[in-house]
């Protein structure tokens, strides 16, 4: 199992926040304890705490278009997106 944060900017957070796409795609690769951050000094700036069992599956998973229309549905910008392993 593999910690992971993931930061990145979204259109708007509060429907972020509500959508159930982001448990559909990590729950398709058995990634069932998302915990969700929000930015109180930049308004949309939001993070994730994740537990990956698999982090090849998840690194595959990043680059498919599942994932791309889930980003997409959410208003994620991609081209914000850091993701930080745990040492």
């Amino acid at each position: 199992m593999t910690t992971l944060i993931a930061h990145h900017d979204v259109k708007d957070v509060a429907l972020w926040l509500a959508s159930p796409k982001r448990a559909e795609a990590f729950g398709s690769i058995g990634i069932t304890d998302v915990r969700t951050f929000v930015s109180p000094d930049q308004p949309n700036r939001v993070g994730l705490l994740l537990e990956v069992p698999d982090l090849d599956a998840f690194n595959a998973a990043m680059q498919s278009p599942q994932f791309a229309e889930a980003m997409a549905h959410d208003g994620v910008l991609p081209e914000t997106l850091v993701i930080l392993l745990e040492s």
